[in-house]
């Protein structure tokens, strides 16, 4: 329930809305709306990030006590962990509009300008993924967050002229995945900094039996459970992988999701027991059979499964280091005993009768 697709343009849109308006949407694919209407309206319903949730609340009571716009917010944490659904409810509780941009679409200073300039009192602005902001508009950005002006500069070279621009008070929610990208004097200008935590596994099971009474889905305790131990410690993960049990259910059961359903389920979509897609599988498989356990180099790994090294980088490894599977070492990339045991292979050396080789997976 707490997740980064794509989002409404107001808070009132993420307000929520009837099951059965949310299964006619799915029913006609529009993932999107769903995920929308799923989202929690407040810090009440969120689920998860306690710590951020106890902090964020204090920051907005004391901000409509006097009467004031909300402190700027930096969000940040891996994809899907609830830093659109958090920015869409700092809007719902200020009682405020938001806008909603990204930064790859801010590459000059004057489309930031134009965006800023039209903003109302007291709105919100989210801006996703600030780290990938070109450096002219964050310049402008620092001065705007501190000062509520831009210097909009007319003409060029000598002639070239500055005009100052007030803007109204505004609160800026940046999220980032990245935030050791972002430069220090950006990073202080934020009134506030929340850290998004992986999910444990009881908090996805109440993320999971939410959407389920939303979406008008039986399900059984053990069968958010199998749901919930696949996610990835992710809410995005563990709603998409809960409508498509839903589709399974219907169509290959009675409906009720229960452990073996969502277990046969999850089969069919190449969810492993411990949240391995096909692309992780593919990238273990290749370090394992083909080079041995490694060490290999992240180009030539990437080459061996087919896909951009990017998508190998950034979609596949992170799981895959935080799961104990994958090591990255200055010699390239390394699977561990664990990952040897997870695909059913026995090392080479072990094969051989010797032992594992000393420096490739520890003493």
């Amino acid at each position: 329930m707490n997740w980064d697709d794509t989002a409404p343009s107001t808070a009132e849109d993420a307000a929520g809305a009837p099951a059965d308006r949310l299964v006619a949407a799915d029913a006609d694919g529009e993932d999107t709306a769903v995920e929308a209407a799923l989202r929690p309206k407040d810090l009440e319903e969120f689920v998860g990030q306690e710590r951020v949730r106890e902090q964020l609340d204090l920051v907005l009571k004391a901000a409509r006590a006097r009467g004031a716009t909300a402190d700027h917010v930096l969000l940040s944490g891996a994809p899907g962990l609830g830093k659109t659904t958090l920015s869409m409810i700092i809007a719902a509780e200020m009682g405020a509009p938001i806008r909603i941009t990204s930064g790859p679409a801010i590459q000059h200073a004057g489309d930031l300008a134009a965006i800023l300039s039209s903003l109302q009192e007291g709105e919100v602005l989210f801006l996703d993924e600030i780290h990938r902001m070109s450096r002219p508009a964050e310049e402008m950005l620092y001065m705007a967050m501190e000062d509520f002006r831009v210097d909009v500069i007319v003409g060029k070279g000598p002639g070239a002229t500055a005009i100052p621009l007030e803007l109204p008070p505004f609160t800026l929610v940046g999220a980032t995945t990245r935030a050791g990208l972002l430069p220090p004097p950006l990073r202080d200008r934020f009134g506030f900094t929340g850290h998004m935590e992986f999910y444990a596994p009881a908090e996805l099971r109440r993320v999971i039996h939410r959407s389920a009474g939303l979406l008008d889905v039986a399900i059984e305790t053990e069968g958010a459970a199998e749901i919930a131990g696949r996610s990835r410690g992710t809410p995005r993960i563990a709603n998409r992988l809960l409508r498509r049990v839903r589709d399974y259910a219907q169509v290959k059961a009675d409906g009720v999701i229960t452990r073996e359903v969502a277990s046969q389920a999850l089969g069919v979509y190449e969810v492993d027991a411990r949240g391995l897609d096909r692309l992780d599988r593919a990238v273990l498989t290749a370090l394992l059979k083909l080079f041995g356990g490694g060490p290999v180099g992240l180009s030539t790994l990437a080459v061996a499964v087919g896909e951009e090294r990017e998508t190998v980088e950034e979609v596949a490894e992170p799981f895959l280091v935080r799961e104990g599977l994958l090591a990255r070492t200055p010699r390239g990339r390394i699977a561990t005993p664990a990952a040897w045991t997870h695909m059913g292979l026995v090392p080479p050396q072990q094969q051989a009768g010797g032992s594992v080789q000393q420096g490739l997976f520890g003493a």
